[in-house]
């Protein structure tokens, strides 16, 4: 008597596995569009927080972005190079660090101490919708597309 598997059972377990990874797979691709969601509310979340105890600690911006968070931010929308970024040019702030391919938000630092966040229109990935409302829901951002949140910090421009 010969030892192995049958052609109908090595069938059968190829379909049980074709079942589970139909299953499987839409269900990773959501955690993907969460993981994204969480990553860009987080990191809007940094940037306000950074922006607000820059001001609050100095009363100024400094020359760069780069100076004020190590959130990863852009000069234009189609998300190209980082770099040095003037604190008085508006950024963008997209889905992914490495290889992003959309911009969610503008920011704008006024010299008043405002920072003013905008959630893009033309931002209608998975990843950039669920962050519109999480952000929302954190009074990070307007929901409605275009719509500024204006975050205003005070302070004394205590010099340490």
């Amino acid at each position: 008597m010969k030892k192995g598997f049958t052609m109908i059972e090595l069938i059968f377990v190829i379909v049980i596995l074709g079942i589970l990874a139909a299953v499987a797979i839409p269900r990773l691709a959501a955690t993907r569009d969460d993981a994204q969601v969480a990553k860009i509310s987080s990191n809007l979340a940094t940037v306000i927080a950074d922006a607000g105890a820059r001001w609050t600690a100095q009363g100024s911006w400094p020359a760069n972005w780069t100076d004020l968070t190590n959130v990863p931010l852009y000069s234009n929308t189609a998300l190209g190079a980082t770099g040095a970024i003037a604190t008085g040019t508006a950024v963008y702030l997209g889905t992914g660090t490495t290889g992003p391919t959309e911009a969610c938000y503008t920011i704008a630092l006024g010299t008043d101490g405002n920072v003013t966040v905008t959630g893009l229109a033309a931002a209608t990935s998975a990843a950039c919708v669920g962050a519109k409302e999480a952000t929302a829901a954190n009074n990070l951002s307007d929901k409605t597309a275009g719509t500024a949140k204006v975050h205003t910090f005070g302070g004394s421009s205590v010099k340490f």
